[in-house]
């Protein structure tokens, strides 16, 4: 989140905003949805921007590669700046 946070106010000093932030969590465990309410606040609020504007989905890779064997999750995110 301290990077995060950085990031963002990085972003504000050159003059943008987020638009919104569409990030995507790959692990075969722990399920996460029960965390995805909590993860979409805490990003929307680094970011400093309203939690609509955050999406957060999370999926498996049907016990494929090394988030499968459970050795590791990686995850992805675009994010739009206006």
């Amino acid at each position: 989140m301290l990077l995060l946070k950085e990031v963002a106010k990085r972003i504000r000093e050159a003059g943008y905003r987020v638009g919104n932030a569409d990030i995507t969590i790959v692990a075969q465990a722990p399920k996460l949805a029960p965390y995805i309410d909590e993860m979409r606040g805490n990003i929307a609020g680094a970011l400093d921007t309203d939690t609509g504007n955050v999406a957060v989905k999370a999926t498996t890779t049907e016990k494929m590669g090394f988030e499968g064997r459970g050795e590791g999750i990686s995850a992805a995110a675009v994010v739009l700046l206006v």
